[in-house]
């Protein structure tokens, strides 16, 4: 299914490049890309929701780019800058499936300023750092073909000596200085606003039957809230709702369970290791009626659960063991109750010497896709299921103390955040702004300092993401990069 998706993907765009480019077949651009896209397919972070869904915008928009190279006569390029969480890869593995490890991933940015297909292809895989090898002996194997093609309308290349002498502008001169101009926000919110307005005002309508429906819901089941996983239109939300109210209309007597908790809209049916209500938004009705009369057992697992961290606690020093759905993957109940039950199980048979309450006050949470501890700006603790015990013990005594200080810091850039959007939207006149998940609170601090300095009546009324990255999102939400120019 994998390399139907690239296909799928791809064909569109490189359909026609053998026009485009003298240098690279369509199929061949195809097998080039290969490696870079299973280094960032969404599918492969499904337990990553912030990552996947930076790589899932940026694929749009690169592929926006790549058509773009494709339109006939189209010659107004900007520069795109692009972020892409790329998988770690083991250094031995010569199979580009197999190539992968757990062991994490890293963040890549990077602008795309190029004018023909291969040029493009190469600057995203050489931003990856990922092997050029393979383009290059495709291109010597689709030269031959090509060879009485490319002397057709051959452009003439003139000496440098040409220029200076004629005071003509060389072409390939000019074209360098555009590449080395950097997209400004203000630069692209001129370019976007009017397209952003146009999109927002045609939303306006399902807005207002979104929040609605949500309303009337929340009410009608006594709900704390509804959410939603990922940053679906409006339009697909709004249908969610609809066939919740259907199922509600249909069925209200197995509702009865779901008093005072939150549903949230998501990939799958269940309930999550925070206690909300899942309902895949790819289910029948059916499965979601199995799900709410599941729901007295998920609440007894969940009680095993809470037990569970607490006996964690008490082999830790007092130390609390949270989740905290913005920063973790959404995992069921079950999947977090195996993770925490073999966590347990682990320092239970450690034996580990912490002393009772030692570490009451400090707060962690357990990660299963990482080896390496870490200490988050928050203060809470980034443990490793398979942590050494004794490396998990040295690293929370050596950290302790600048948890401590983080913990205390935490509240104070909450508030300082809070300030700055609230002064923020009523300094621009924004109708909203919020940030991705994957944006932290000292992104978002700078960020909007450094757009109170600035004078932008382009906001007004606007909706505004700050993100990595520079979008119109399909109901007129403007993205920003929070580090923008």
């Amino acid at each position: 299914t994998f390399y139907c998706f690239v296909r799928l993907c791809l064909d569109k765009i490189l359909l026609q490049c053998v026009l485009q480019s003298r240098t690279l077949s369509g199929a061949d651009a195809i097998n080039a890309l290969r490696p870079f896209y299973f280094a960032v397919h969404p599918d492969f972070f499904g337990q990553h929701p912030k990552e996947r869904e930076v790589n899932e915008n940026s694929l749009k928009r690169l592929n926006g780019y790549l058509e773009n190279l494709q339109k006939p006569g189209f010659r107004s390029f900007k520069p795109t800058q692009l972020t892409f969480y790329v998988r770690e890869r083991e250094p031995n593995s010569s199979n580009v499936q197999e190539s992968f490890s757990a062991s994490g991933f890293r963040a890549v940015s990077f602008t795309l300023h190029t004018r023909d297909l291969l040029s493009t292809v190469l600057d995203i895989l050489n931003s990856c750092s990922l092997s050029t090898e393979h383009v290059q002996s495709l291109n010597v194997n689709s030269q031959p073909h090509k060879e009485a093609k490319s002397t057709v309308n051959r452009p003439i290349k003139w000496d440098k000596t040409y220029y200076s002498f004629t005071g003509f502008k060389d072409p390939e001169e000019e074209l360098e200085q555009a590449q080395r101009v950097e997209t400004t926000l203000l630069s692209w919110l001129d370019d976007n606003e009017a397209s952003a307005v146009k999109k927002l005002k045609k939303s306006l309508p399902l807005r207002k039957e979104l929040e609605r429906l949500k309303i009337e819901l929340s009410h009608e089941l006594q709900l704390s809230d509804i959410r939603w996983q990922r940053s679906w239109g409006i339009a697909h939300r709004c249908s969610q709702l609809h066939s919740l109210g259907r199922l509600v209309q249909q069925r209200p007597e197995i509702l009865e369970n779901v008093k005072g908790r939150t549903v949230v809209f998501t990939d799958r049916s269940g309930m999550s290791a925070a206690g909300h209500v899942m309902l895949g938004t790819m289910d029948v009705h059916h499965h979601w009626t199995k799900i709410f009369g599941r729901l007295p057992n998920y609440y007894k697992l969940q009680k095993g659960l809470l037990l569970l961290e607490d006996r964690i606690s008490q082999l830790l020093g007092g130390i609390q063991v949270i989740y905290i759905e913005e920063l973790q993957p959404l995992l069921t109940l079950e999947e977090y109750f195996e993770i925490l039950n073999s966590f347990y199980n682990k320092l239970r048979d450690s034996r580990l010497p912490f002393h009772p309450r030692s570490l009451r006050g400090l707060q962690m949470i357990l990660e299963s896709d990482r080896y390496a501890p870490s200490l988050h700006e928050f203060g809470h603790f980034m443990i490793p299921t398979v942590c050494d015990p004794a490396a998990l013990q040295w690293f929370i005594f050596s950290k302790a103390q600048e948890a401590r200080e983080n913990l205390k810091r935490k509240e104070e850039m909450m508030i300082t955040e809070k300030e700055l959007i609230n002064t923020s939207m009523e300094r621009f006149s924004l109708d909203r702004l919020y940030k991705e998940p994957s944006v932290s609170s000292a992104q978002m601090i700078d960020c909007c300092k450094r757009l109170l300095e600035e004078s932008l009546p382009y906001l007004q009324g606007m909706h505004l993401c700050v993100s990595h990255f520079y979008s119109v999102l399909q109901d007129g939400d403007l993205c920003i990069p929070w580090n923008w120019k």
